[in-house]
C-alpha cells in the first residue's frame, strides 16, 4: 500500500504501511517523496513519518529482490526529506534498520519508543550503507562509534540510541501523540545545523589512527569478507571529506559491491537460512517446560540456551555430585557474560533462576519437552528413553542430542517412537545458533513443527535432517576431514593444511580443531562405524596419535604442542607418523599447492553434501550449505560448499569427475552441482530497496 497521509493540527504524518515490517518498496519510496512534496504546502508546519504495525522500516522488501532497481531510489528519497523546508521528525518503534535507519538519519528530528532497535546492517549481506548512511551517521555521533555500527551491523537498543547521540528522545507516552507534539514544537525553531549532510566531523590524528586499529582488527576477524573494511574507509573519509564526496563514493563502492560474489553468497545463506526454518507438516504444539538429561558441558549448554529463552528447565544428572558440578558450570558461564558485559547481573540471575536441578527422573513428568545430552554410546540412550518412557507424560516429546546414532533405534525402545526426533546441538550449545533437526522414519509431523517452532523460538537455525551416520554436518566434516588427512600422506603439512584453509576464510584449520574438540573423539566415533564406511588411510595419523595418547589440546599434544593452551609448534612426532603411514599405504609424497589443499577439502564436502541431499536427507542444497555455515565455521561470505562448488562451474564439475579417478576415487560421489538443481538465489542486486 502506499504512504498514508493524515494531517493532525497543521502537523502532517505520513505513514508507512507494507506488513509485516514496512520494507521500503518502489511504491513507499515514491509515497515518501509525494509526501514530503505535501509537506511544503502552506497549511503544514511539520511532517511526521511513522510506521504502522511493529516497525518503523526494517530496510528492504525482499519482493523485490532480482527485479531492475525502479525509481525514485533511496538517495533521492533521504535527499528530499532532508532538503524539506519544514521539520521532518522520525517517529520510531521496533526496528529502523538498512534503508529504515537512512530515511531517519534524513530526517532533521528522532524518536524513539522504548523497543526501538536501529542499526545499518547492510554489510551482512555484503553490501554497505548506500544513501547515505556512512557519510551521515558520523556527522552525527561519534566516529569510532558509527564505524562499529556500520562494519558489524548489530543494531542499537534505544537506551543506548539516546546515549550515543542516535536520537534526539525516547518517548514517554504514546509514539504517535508525542511525535506530533514535538514536531509542533520544533515547527517554531530554525533548521540550522539540523541537516546532517551541512555538518563537518570534529577529527583528530587519534581518531584517525583509531580507525586505521579497528579497520586492520575488522578485516582479520572478517575473515576475507570485504564489505565492513569498506564501510570503515567510508566512516574515515566522511572525515576527510566533503559530504558530496563522501556520498558519491559511498554510491559507487555499494553499486560495485552489490554485482559482487560476496553479496551473491550472502543472499543466498541468507535466504537458505529462510527456507530451512520454515515449518514443516502439522500444526506445532505449545512447549512451556522442558527438560534437559546430563550436566556436562553439552547439557548445561543446551539448558543455558532454553533458559535464556524464558523457558523454565528441570536439568537432570545422575547424582547430586554431578548435578551440583553442572549447575556450577552454568553459574560460572553467566558470571563471565556478566564479566565481559554481553549481559547484566540482573538479567543472569533471571536465567539462572529459570534453571533447577534434579537426580529423579520423576521431576521430568510435567515436561512437555525432554532433551537427552548423555554420553554418545547406544547403551545409554536406551537405557535413559526406556525411564524416560515410564516417567514422561503421553504427549511429551523426547529429544536425543546424539550427533550421529540411529534416531529410529532409540525410537524404537519406547511405546511412543511418533514422539521422538533428534535436537543435535553444536557446543558451546548456548552459544552457536546451528540446531540440526533430525526426523526418524516414524516421527510425527506435529513433533517436527514443533521442534522448528521451539528452535526458532530459542534463537537457533534449524535444519531438518534425515536418519544417516553423522546426519548432514558430521558426514560432511567426514568429508573434508578424510581429505585433509589423505593430504598429508601425499606430502603436505598439518600447519600447511590448516593455513590454506584459514586463509579461504574456515574458521580453524581441521587439524587445530581435531586438537581443540580431541582427537579421541573422532577415534571413538570411527571405531563403531562399519568396516568400509571410511577410509583407514585418511585417519591413520589420527588413530597412531590417539594409541600413542596425544590427544591434542587436554593432553598438551597431538597434531601440535600446546603449553597453558596455546600452540609452541609442530609436533615433531608427527612426521615420523605420516611417514611410516605413508609407506604402509603406498601413498608417493609430492608437492602440493594452496589451491588443491582448499579445493579438494571444500569440494569433498560439498560433493557428500550433493550426495546428502540425493539420498533425501537434507531436502535441498541451501539446507546443506545452511549446517556447513552455521556449525562448522564456513566462510558465511562464501556462501556454503554447495553454492561455492557450484560458482566453480564447468571447473568445480572437471574437478570433482578428476578427484573421482583418483587413487581414493572411490569416495568421491560422481556429483555435479546441476544434478541437485542448485539455487545461489540470485533474486536480487540489493538489500536497500533498489537503492
Amino acid at each position: 500500500m502506499p504512504i498514508h497521509q493524515e494531517i493532525v493540527g497543521r502537523i502532517l504524518l505520513l505513514r508507512v504501511d507494507n506488513p509485516p515490517v514496512n520494507a521500503l518498496s518502489r511504491v513507499e519510496r515514491r509515497g515518501l517523496i509525494d509526501g514530503i512534496v505535501r509537506g511544503a504546502d502552506e497549511d503544514i508546519d511539520a511532517v511526521v513519518i511513522i510506521g504502522t504495525g511493529a516497525s518503523f522500516i526494517a530496510g528492504a522488501d525482499i519482493r523485490e529482490f532480482g527485479q531492475p532497481p525502479e525509481p525514485p531510489h533511496l538517495p533521492e528519497v533521504v535527499e528530499a526529506i532532508e532538503a524539506s523546508t519544514k521539520p521532518v521528525v522520525a517517529a520510531i518503534s521496533g526496528q529502523a534498520l538498512g534503508g529504515g535507519l537512512e530515511v531517519a538519519l534524513a530526517c532533521h528530528y528522532r524518536l524513539a519508543s522504548a523497543d526501538a532497535r536501529l542499526g545499518l546492517p547492510e554489510t551482512t549481506l555484503g553490501l554497505i550503507p548506500g544513501a547515505g548512511g556512512t557519510q551521515r551517521l558520523p556527522r552525527l555521533v561519534d566516529p569510532l562509534v558509527a564505524a562499529d555500527m556500520v562494519a558489524t551491523g548489530k543494531p542499537r537498543n534505544a537506551t543506548s540510541a539516546l546515549q550515543i547521540g542516535l536520537i534526539d528522545w525516547i518517548a514517554e507516552r504514546p509514539l504517535e501523540i508525542e511525535a506530533v507534539e514535538r514536531a509542533r514544537d520544533v515547527a517554531r525553531q530554525s533548521l540550522d545545523g539540523r541537516r546532517l549532510s551541512e555538518g563537518n566531523v570534529a577529527t583528530s590524528t587519534a581518531t584517525i589512527e583509531a580507525l586505521a586499529h579497528l579497520k586492520a582488527d575488522t578485516v582479520r576477524k572478517s575473515r576475507g569478507a570485504l564489505a565492513p573494511g569498506i564501510a570503515i574507509d567510508l566512516i574515515r573519509l566522511a572525515l576527510q571529506s566533503p559530504y558530496d564526496a563522501g556520498v558519491a563514493e559511498e554510491r559507487a563502492r555499494f553499486l560495485e559491491l552489490r554485482s559482487s560474489p560476496q553479496a551473491a553468497a550472502l543472499r543466498h545463506i541468507f535466504f537458505a537460512e529462510r527456507e530451512a526454518a520454515k515449518g514443516q507438516g502439522g500444526a506445532a504444539r505449545s512447549v512451556a517446560r522442558v527438560g534437559v538429561i546430563g550436566a556436562g558441558t553439552m547439557g548445561a549448554g543446551i539448558a543455558m540456551s532454553v533458559a535464556d529463552a524464558g523457558f523454565p528447565v528441570t536439568l537432570i544428572e545422575q547424582n547430586e555430585a554431578a548435578l551440583a558440578a553442572g549447575l556450577d558450570r552454568i553459574a560460572r558461564a553467566y558470571g563471565d557474560g556478566v564479566a565481559r558485559k554481553r549481559l547484566t547481573s540482573e538479567v543472569a540471575a533471571e536465567r539462572r533462576a529459570n534453571i533447577t536441578g534434579a537426580t529423579d527422573y520423576e521431576a521430568l513428568a510435567q515436561a512437555d519437552l525432554i532433551i537427552e545430552a548423555a554420553f554418545e554410546t547406544m547403551e545409554v540412550k536406551d537405557s535413559i528413553f526406556r525411564r524416560l518412557d515410564a516417567v514422561a507424560r503421553p504427549e511429551a516429546i523426547l529429544a536425543t542430542n546424539t550427533s550421529y546414532l540411529d534416531i529410529d533405534a532409540i525410537a524404537a525402545v519406547t511405546d511412543r517412537p511418533g514422539q521422538v526426533v533428534g535436537l543435535h546441538y553444536f557446543s558451546p550449545a548456548n552459544v552457536m545458533k546451528l540446531l540440526e533437526i533430525v526426523r526418524g522414519r516414524k516421527t510425527d509431523p506435529a513433533v517436527l513443527a514443533t521442534a522448528l517452532a521451539f528452535a526458532r523460538r530459542t534463537g537457533k537455525i534449524p535444519v531438518v535432517a534425515g536418519v544417516c551416520h553423522g546426519f548432514i554436518g558430521n558426514r560432511m566434516l567426514r568429508a573434508y576431514n578424510r581429505e585433509a588427512g589423505l593430504l598429508l600422506l601425499e606430502g603436505a603439512t598439518p600447519s600447511r593444511v590448516d593455513k590454506a584453509l584459514t586463509d579461504f576464510g574456515m574458521a580453524m584449520g581441521p587439524f587445530a580443531v581435531a586438537d581443540l574438540s580431541g582427537i579421541d573423539i573422532g577415534h571413538k566415533g570411527r571405531m563403531v562405524m562399519e568396516p568400509g564406511s571410511y577410509e583407514p588411510a585418511a585417519f591413520r595419523v589420527h588413530d597412531t596419535l590417539v594409541s600413542r595418547g596425544f590427544h591434542g589440546r587436554k593432553t598438551g599434544a597431538g597434531f601440535y604442542l600446546y603449553c597453558d593452551g596455546k600452540v609452541e609448534g609442530d609436533n615433531p612426532e608427527v612426521a615420523d607418523i605420516v611417514a611410516a603411514a605413508r609407506e604402509n599405504f603406498g601413498v608417493e609424497a609430492r608437492n602440493i599447492d594452496t589451491h588443491e589443499i582448499v579445493e579438494r577439502c571444500i569440494f569433498a564436502a560439498a560433493a557428500e553434501g550433493l550426495q546428502i541431499v540425493k539420498e533425501g536427507i537434507a531436502a535441498r542444497p541451501g539446507d546443506v550449505d545452511v549446517v556447513f555455515v552455521n556449525g562448522y565455521g564456513f566462510p558465511r561470505h562464501r556462501g556454503g560448499p554447495i553454492f561455492h562448488l557450484n560458482q566453480a562451474g564447468d571447473v568445480g564439475v572437471a574437478a570433482l569427475r578428476g578427484y573421482a579417478q583418483g587413487p581414493f576415487g572411490r569416495w568421491w560421489p560422481a556429483a555435479d552441482p546441476h544434478d541437485s538443481n542448485v539455487e545461489t538465489h540470485p533474486r536480487g542486486q540489493s538489500t536497500q530497496d533498489a537503492a
